[in-house]
């Protein structure tokens, strides 16, 4: 089933990746001579997403939206210096795909991935099943094809969601939320368990095909939890338990290619790697 819609939030302080966050935020951490979010924007556009909403902070300046807007100062000093040849490089725009940024509210106060979604469903008010994609990670392919698109293919149903996953060895499932999957259906989600007690070694990697049912249910979650500064998150994987609980399909499709993760510096050093090493 097309899916026209994505939420990709990149709002907050990248805490993990301090001190280099505190000037540059996580989602612009370089990727090769790219950014973290341009290879979650690619895959969208390689689905066929026709419109993402990119979650930004609330402040003057943005990096992420810098990025995709056009920069004519510096076409034009490219022009004038005879180096014409690199205006192309300007254009960070995909084709067939409308960017939306979103300032997120209240980041400092509500905290947690279910958050951005609950504001951009509101806000522009989707009611149609949507992707959501995190940010500060990205799914790579080596020949080029998107693992969104095949996960796509997986739903028939406007009802049904999906969501992608990592396999991954055994001994470090204690560092994911970790996926119990029956005939290819979701029946729960363990945070961070003891290698002893995971259900599989198939871990959430935050890339997921959303029934409109189920972003309601994340934004009814966000409007009856007052979850303050000190509490728990507002963790999307919440209200994606009860959705379960409730009888509703969520097919699991582990990815083909491969899992980066820049969220933190050896998962940031080993993306480089791979994308820079082809």
């Amino acid at each position: 089933m097309q899916i026209n819609k994505a939420i990709i939030p990149v709002a907050g302080w990248g805490t993990r990746r301090l001190p280099i966050t505190k000037v540059i935020e996580k989602a612009m951490l370089p990727i090769g001579n790219r950014p973290l979010v341009d290879y979650v924007v690619e895959d969208c556009a390689k689905a066929g997403i026709k419109e993402a909403y990119i979650v930004i902070d609330e402040k003057p300046f943005s990096q992420v939206k810098a990025y995709y807007e056009e920069n004519a100062k510096l076409k034009d000093y490219l022009i004038a210096r005879g180096k014409g040849d690199k205006v192309a490089l300007t254009d960070t725009s995909r084709e067939g795909l409308t960017l939306h940024f979103y300032a997120q509210k209240d980041v400092d106060r509500r905290y947690g991935s279910a958050v951005p979604v609950a504001q951009v469903v509101e806000e522009y008010n989707i009611n149609e099943p949507c992707v959501v994609l995190m940010g500060d990670d990205f799914v790579y392919n080596k020949d080029g094809s998107s693992d969104l698109a095949r996960l796509m293919e997986l739903v028939k149903d406007e009802d049904e969601s999906a969501m992608l996953a990592s396999e991954i060895p055994m001994e470090d499932v204690e560092r994911y939320g970790v996926l119990k999957v029956d005939n290819g259906i979701l029946s729960g989600i363990y945070e961070k368990p003891k290698k002893e007690d995971a259900p599989s070694n198939l871990i959430n990697i935050s890339k997921y095909i959303m029934s409109n049912e189920l972003l309601q249910r994340i934004v009814k979650y966000c409007k009856e939890n007052d979850f303050g500064p000190q509490d728990q998150e507002y963790l999307i994987t919440d209200p994606i338990i009860e959705h379960i609980k409730a009888g509703k399909k969520i097919h699991v499709m582990p990815i083909t290619g491969e899992y980066l993760d820049g969220g933190s510096q050896e998962g940031w050093l080993h993306a480089n790697n791979v994308v820079c090493g082809e």
